[in-house]
Order: structure tokens, then sequence, then C-alpha cells
């Protein structure tokens, strides 16, 4: 490729809505363009770039067996309403109708395409498994698109999905899936952590998260130094800081702490660690009984310093469709305002929650269900009933990992990737079966695996960037290297060496390009150091003259000086690393 040809666009400002650093730098590089919001043209050099990626996952895929086909953008309604996703997948869901009135959706995702062509075309176990995966584009009308191609609307999607006869099976499918996105990721050179997390609105049970690590990421990932643990923050067990509940010492008192409605202030106040405070969260479950409908009143009890994980909420018995009591619920049944709530002395009954941690602690201050006042040494057993025990915190860096193997520890990552057992959940729903051994119908168990392509641009870049522009690895650069030649239309040495060197690295199946536009060094040198291109050769007379070409790897503080006879060599070399 010669750049004179290409189509090159760099800018030296960002546009002023671009929020983070891969935003700005592939505006300013000149990958994408902005054609409405959450929505962008992918420009040569990104192109370059997204081809690369799916290019690494087509082989993986192929290499575990997958079959590549394609599903269509536009999906019929029919499906998602036999699921159920229609009307539950909400806002984001774009919802179009064709001229006839019928009702169509633009596909955020294919679990109900794929599964009514597999209910069509698989009959027997004989036919079992099967994984068939897509790369497509796909529409999700975000509230608030942003960050470029990590939050837009329109994007591109790996989707893969399995078809297994048992579970056992589906299980060995998944194992096949985490190995092959294992493998995917590390051939992108992407520094990345897979780990365990919450199905969520898709269904189904048991997944992984696979994040590449970055200090910018959206996503706490917890993991544990010592051992193979590593989950996300919604996923991560929370162990109680103390393995046991130490015996009461202190008296209950009911102690005043005027305007006192937070943890911390009360700590303050009462000269005590934090840790020695509970806080309540009151909530409201509605549901019908004997044909009305009653409310039931859940407290929930968190230690002072740690924060509320509303997914380990949800997972509580009676508690999946909770909500947050409103004052006048609080009012009704505490007696008190917000702030000074606690599990002794409510007006109303309450069914009380207590986090592992909590159900340990002794001499605890709490609530006193009366404005300006906290009970001091409050104890279970003595001053209250023994609560519901779970697990309902986020964890803390230095917690006990789950598997007793070490600590917790916290960094940031960026999803890009997420593998889902899915059961049986949409193949019970669509009617999917297959005649099993015994000629019997047997329902299909799927799993789902997905791999945010054009995502993963956003994230490698925030990853690898200095304050020149993006620093691509070289798996996935839009050109492995760039030749800049000095004076290429000044000096017939250098053009003559250019063009032998290009094309000795074009047989050495090197990805090259030759900037013959003219630039002056310091502008060429700056446009490459944007887009982010991983080896540079420099080809001047000085050099070649001393027999030499001068070498730069995009991370590397200074040149160095490579026999012209050796440069090939020594690329391939550079690339096979």
């Amino acid at each position: 490729m010669r750049a004179s040809r290409f189509f090159i666009s760099t800018q030296k400002e960002a546009p002023s809505d671009a929020e983070i650093v891969s935003h700005q730098l592939m505006m300013r590089a000149g990958m994408i363009k902005r054609l409405g919001s959450g929505i962008y043209t992918y420009m040569p050099t990104g192109l370059r770039v997204i081809r690369k990626v799916e290019a690494i996952i087509r082989e993986e895929m192929n290499k575990a067996g997958g079959i590549e086909l394609l599903m269509p953008l536009v999906q019929p309604a029919e499906l998602w309403q036999e699921t159920g996703r229609w009307d539950k997948m909400g806002a984001e869901l774009m919802r179009v109708k064709d001229r006839h009135g019928r009702d169509y959706a633009i596909q955020p995702t294919s679990e109900e395409v794929i599964t009514d062509v597999v209910r069509t075309e698989i009959k027997s176990y004989r036919q079992l498994p099967l994984n068939f995966y897509h790369i497509q584009t796909k529409f999700r009308d975000e509230r608030r698109p942003r960050f470029g191609l990590m939050r837009g609307r329109e994007f591109t999607m790996k989707d893969a999905y399995s078809f297994d006869r048992d579970l056992a099976g589906m299980q060995a499918s998944y194992k096949i899936m985490f190995d092959a996105y294992t493998a995917i990721f590390t051939r992108f050179g992407l520094k990345f952590r897979a780990v365990a997390a919450d199905n969520g609105a898709i269904g189904g049970s048991g997944s992984h998260e696979f994040h590449v690590i970055a200090s910018t990421g959206e996503d706490a990932l917890v993991y544990c130094p010592t051992s193979d643990f590593a989950a996300n923050m919604e996923a991560a067990e929370a162990m109680p800081v103390s393995a046991t509940r130490a015996a009461a010492t202190a008296a209950l008192t009911k102690t005043a702490t005027p305007g006192a409605t937070k943890c911390e202030a009360v700590a303050a106040m009462l000269e005590l660690d934090l840790a020695q405070t509970v806080k309540t969260i009151a909530l409201t479950v509605e549901k019908e009984v004997d044909g009305k409908q009653v409310k039931e009143n859940w407290m929930l009890l968190l230690r002072g310093d740690h924060e509320l994980n509303e997914i380990k909420v949800n997972k509580v018995p009676g508690l999946a469709a909770h909500r947050f009591a409103t004052e006048a619920e609080i009012l009704d049944c505490y007696g008190s305002i917000p702030g000074y709530l606690g599990p002794i002395g409510t007006r109303q009954p309450v069914t009380i929650v207590a986090d592992r941690t909590v159900a340990n602690m002794a001499d605890f201050v709490c609530g006193a269900n009366e404005e300006g006042f906290h009970y001091t040494g409050a104890n279970w057993g003595r001053d209250l009933p023994e609560p519901i025990v779970a697990d309902l915190r986020n964890v803390v860096e230095g917690d006990a990992s789950p598997d007793g193997k070490g600590v917790l520890a916290i960094e940031r990552g960026i999803e890009v990737g997420h593998v889902f057992q899915l059961g049986t959940a949409y193949s019970e729903s669509m009617k999917a079966t297959f005649l099993d051994e015994n000629g019997k119908p047997a329902p299909l168990q799927m799993g789902c695996y997905g791999i945010g392509v054009t995502r993963i641009l956003g994230a490698a870049i925030e990853q690898n960037f200095d304050d020149k522009g993006i620093i691509w690895p070289t798996s996935i650069a839009p050109f492995e290297l760039v030749l800049c030649p000095m004076g290429m239309d000044r000096s017939e040495l250098v053009k003559t060496t250019v063009d032998q060197l290009y094309a000795d690295l074009q047989a050495a199946g090197v990805d090259v390009i030759v900037d013959d536009r003219g630039l002056r060094p310091g502008a060429m040198f700056a446009d490459w150091e944007l887009i982010g291109v991983p080896h540079r050769i420099v080809v001047g007379e000085r050099g070649l003259k001393e027999g030499n070409l001068e070498y730069q790897g995009r991370r590397d503080a200074a040149a160095t000086a490579v026999p012209v006879d050796g440069m090939v060599a020594f690329i391939k070399d550079k690339l096979s690393r």
C-alpha cells in the first residue's frame, strides 16, 4: 500500500464531544467519522483494524468447530414475541413497521432467529452438537450514546450459539468457546481477564465476561492474585469480615445523634470506627394474596462502610420484585424519617435481611427509629432476633477470596466479550426440540457467545496509547509497518532502496505501507504515531551511505540502526514475537 493512493485524514484536535481517549484518538487519526448520535462511518484505517479483528475471530471460531452463517439485521416481531422480549427489552429495541404495517425489530442480538433456524432444521440427536456464528451489524437505541465506539447505537458483533442434547454437552461446548475466546484475546495482543458474571436480562445460568484491562474501564473486576478466582463486581461473593460473632460486651443504649443521618456522621459524632455502624435500607414488596394487594416491609442491613449490590438483592428469596420504600411507607413502618432507621422497635412487622458481615457483628450502632437518635451496643439474639443472612454487598479490596486462597484485589476493565450458558431458556419458549436416543422430544440445550468487534478498537486504544497517539498491538494494527523515506523525490538512492525494500517486505508477508506523500519528516512521523502503526523504518540517504536503515518501534525511546540487507529478517523477527 502506498499512502498517496490511500486515504489518510488526521486532525490536530479532537471534536469537543469526544470524552475519552479512544474516542478522541480515533477521531483525530481519521478512523471514524460521526454521522449521527452513536452512529459512525468506519474510515479506511479504522476498517482495516476491524477486518483484522474479524479475521482472528473467524480463524479461532472455525478452529473450535463454529459454522459461519449470516442472519438478517431486520427480524419479524413474532419471534421476539414468542420469548416475551418484544416487551421486556424496552426502548433499546428499535421497532419498525413495513409498508403493510407489520412489526419488525432491528436486531440487537439474534437468539430468537438462530433458535428458529435450528428448530426447523434439527430433528435428531444425531445432528448435535452444533455451533453457528455470524459477524453482523447490531443496533441498540442507547439512551445516551457516548464514548465513540465504546457505547454507540450501531455496532458490529460476533454472535455464536451452541446447541446440545443435554446439560453435559452444553457445558462441554461452553468450555470449548471459553478456550476459543482466550485464544482470540491473546492473539489480539491485549491484557485481558475472564471473570465470572451474572447472566442478566439474557437469561440462563452461568456466564463469564472477558474484559480488557484499562484504568478507564467502566467495570470493576475482582480477582485473587494468589488463585484463579475472578469475577465482576456484580457476581463476586463477599465473605463475612469476621468468621465468627464476638460476645456482647456493651449495653444497648439510646444515644442522641442530632443531624447525623449518615453512618459517617454518626461515627464521627460518637468517635467510633465507621465499621462499627450498620445502615438500614428499607424495601417494599407488593404482592397479591387472596385477590388483594398487600405490602411486605423488608429491611436490609449493611456495615456502614459497605455498598449494596442490587443484583445480589434480587436473588434473595422473596425480593425478586422489590422496590425501595417511599418516604410515606418508611414513616408508617418505622415512625421516623430516613437516616435514623434500624431493626429495633419498628412500628410494623419487618423482615430483616442482614449481610453476612453484619450477621457476625457485635456491639454495633444502628438507627433507633426516632429522629436524632441511634442505638449503641446493639447485639443479635439479645436485642433483636436473628436475621435472614445473605450476601448483599460489593466486595472491597482486601476481602477474603471466596476460594480461601488469599485476599481480593480490584482493577478496572472494559467488557468486550461474554459467554453464557443459556440452557433451555429460549428453546422451551420457542418449542425448539429434537428427538433423543429414545425417540422422545427434548428441548435443546443452548449456549450464547458474543464479542463486541467494533468495541475491541476502543478497548485496545484505552489500554495502548501515549501523548503522541495510538499504539496498536501488531496483530490488529491498520498496518504492521510504515516505510518513511526522506527526500524520496530528490534521491534516486532512497527511491530505489524504498522500492526494493517494499517489494521484499511484501513478499515476506508483511503488511506494509510506504509514505510517499512527500511530507516533512516531523509531519510524517506525527501522522503515523497518531495512527499507531507499531513499527517504522526510516530510509535516508545519510544512513544508506553507511549501509544502514533506521528502525523504531512505536514504544521505543530511540531508533536502532539496522543493516539494509538484514532489515527484512529483522522485521520478521520483530513481528514473530
